[in-house]
């Protein structure tokens, strides 16, 4: 699997976003929808990367790193490609992402997810990674659809 950053103009790439947002807002309510559009995920401070098999160029998963301040990053769509789950996707890109946070000096990486059981397996795989949950953090509000969690570095 390779991971690329900044493949936010590929069609595939745009299409598995685009499913994102369409099943937070068939799982969550309005309010508690934290999910990105495009044009935030391009915007200031975020940094997307996309997952590919190789050798066929075929699209396995995405997620977008945000800096909160120069400490404290924030992970943002973690999506696993429908074809490509069970085979290690998110795992590999969370392991991306904790070694990107790590080499630019933060010192914490936290996250929001749901409580429905849609995102069980999310929070099971946060855990394993060494994520606890925490109070809201960033902009956030206490919110009872919510689950917020975090991870010191280094």
């Amino acid at each position: 699997m390779r991971i690329t950053e900044g493949t936010l103009d590929h069609p595939a790439v745009r299409a598995l976003i685009v499913e994102h947002l369409q099943d937070m807002h068939a799982t969550s309510p309005p309010e508690s929808i934290h999910a990105l559009d495009l044009d935030a995920l391009a915007g200031p401070g975020m940094t997307f990367w996309s997952a590919w098999f190789e050798p066929a160029e075929v699209l396995a998963g995405c997620a977008a790193l945000k800096e909160l301040d120069p400490e404290h990053g924030e992970i943002k769509t973690m999506r696993t490609a429908a074809a490509a789950r069970g085979q290690g996707v998110a795992a590999r890109m969370l392991t991306h992402l904790l070694a990107v946070a790590s080499a630019r000096g933060y010192t914490r990486l936290s996250l929001e997810t749901g409580v429905e059981d849609y995102f069980a397996a999310a929070r099971r795989l946060y855990t394993r990674h060494g994520f606890t949950q925490c109070p809201p953090f960033g902009r956030y509000a206490p919110d009872p659809n919510s689950v917020f969690m975090t991870r010191v570095l280094g």
